[in-house]
């Protein structure tokens, strides 16, 4: 186990939408340390999300995250021999990170043209409450909701 935490390194945010999120995006976007690829595709998916829904992308982005991340998971806790999933709430940082890495994987399993399209679709539908990265969540909170008996094991 760790002595201590590693300290959070600060990002920064993106060029053009000043937002940290949409980085976080890109470098989880990135691939074979290819940014300027990266940063392509995720303007072409906003400026999509634009030309499809008349609003601001960096809304609907912001959106898409927050109905994508969850409130509870379920974390594995020993106890004398028997592993139970506790049901824990869960970090900001990690429903962010948690509804990015879900987005993205639920964009590349789609169907379509290009990543940016798939991308932009994805987000759309999150943003209203559809898709693969919404049912994810709704798994993931149904876990949580079946093992509400184990919630005494909490740390």
């Amino acid at each position: 186990m760790r002595r201590a935490k590693p300290e959070k390194r600060e990002i920064l945010p993106d060029s053009r939408f000043n937002s940290v999120n949409l980085q976080t995006l890109v470098q989880h976007v990135l691939k074979r340390g290819k940014k300027s690829t990266a940063v392509r595709l995720i303007y072409d998916a906003m400026d999509l999300i634009k030309e499809r829904t008349e609003k601001n992308p960096l809304d609907v982005f912001d959106g898409a995250l927050k109905n994508v991340g969850p409130a509870m998971e379920v974390r594995p806790r020993r106890v004398g021999g028997a592993t139970y999933q506790v049901p824990m709430e869960v970090s900001t940082d990690r429903r962010t990170t948690l509804a990015i890495r879900w987005l993205l994987s639920a964009a590349r399993d789609r169907s379509g043209k290009s990543f940016s399209d798939k991308l932009a679709s994805e987000l759309i539908d999150a943003f209203n409450e559809t898709g693969s990265a919404i049912r994810k969540r709704d798994e993931t909170h149904k876990m949580a909701e079946a093992n509400r008996a184990f919630s005494h094991y909490r740390v």
